[in-house]
């Protein structure tokens, strides 16, 4: 599969883990302020979009804190949703509930035993995202559905303009008085600039074996949501 563009240097494992672990207690907050109250409502649509009904199983792979994971609950009461993070710090700072920690790459999860996978904000910081959707694959029943919402190119140029301003100079101050890593979401921004289009994932969920591949353009394309389905 393609790699991608983005700053692999940064995005190792171990180097992932630490960052994740030491903005955990302030996460939930930061993400409500840089996505201007936005974020709640991307992981509503991402839950909608995947149509969970009760009786299904749903993964949320790169679960932080919980945040889409309740969302999926909250959607399908009757459905069995189960968040997978390998930052113990961010699980330590959900709710409790169906978390457990877990490796993106590597899932203590059967072959095809899932209806749904989601992942919301974390695809970006694997090691290998294509190696992340072959395993998303695998643990998928044939005709699952794959929801992956990430950030990704605004499709009016104005708004693309005033984006790259905002991540590259106004977000790092705000990080600076509101974090205790602004490190890290310096990296947050490095990493979203690096980040392939709508076109260019769409086309490493097909390579990964999914169909029905399609995509919707949140807040202008700040965000995207991308579907597909496993294939047989």
């Amino acid at each position: 599969m393609t790699t991608d563009k983005a700053p692999a240097a940064e995005r190792t494992a171990p180097g992932v883990q630490r960052m994740f672990d030491r903005v955990a207690p302030r996460y939930d907050l930061a993400n409500t302020v840089f996505s201007l109250g936005q974020d709640k409502a991307w992981r509503q649509a991402a839950a909608r979009a995947t149509r969970l009904a009760a009786g299904e199983v749903a993964v949320d792979v790169a679960c932080g804190t919980g945040a889409l994971t309740r969302e999926l609950e909250a959607i399908a009461p009757g459905a069995t949703v189960a968040g997978f993070d390998f930052s113990y710090q961010m699980l330590a700072h959900g709710p409790g509930g169906r978390f457990a920690a877990g490796d993106a790459l590597q899932l203590p999860l059967a072959d095809a035993g899932a209806d749904v996978v989601t992942i919301a904000f974390g695809l970006r910081n694997l090691p290998e995202p294509g190696q992340g959707l072959l395993e998303f694959r695998r643990v998928l029943r044939p005709g699952g559905r794959l929801v992956v919402c990430e950030f990704s190119t605004p499709v009016v140029p104005v708004l693309r303009d005033v984006y790259a301003r905002y991540l590259t100079r106004l977000m790092p101050v705000a990080a600076r008085r509101l974090t205790s890593d602004p490190e890290a979401y310096q990296y947050l921004a490095r990493s979203i600039g690096a980040w392939p289009d709508q076109p260019a994932l769409a086309r490493w969920l097909q390579e990964a074996g999914f169909a029905e591949v399609a995509w919707r353009n949140l807040s202008g394309g700040i965000v995207a949501l991308h579907r597909g389905v496993a294939r047989p």
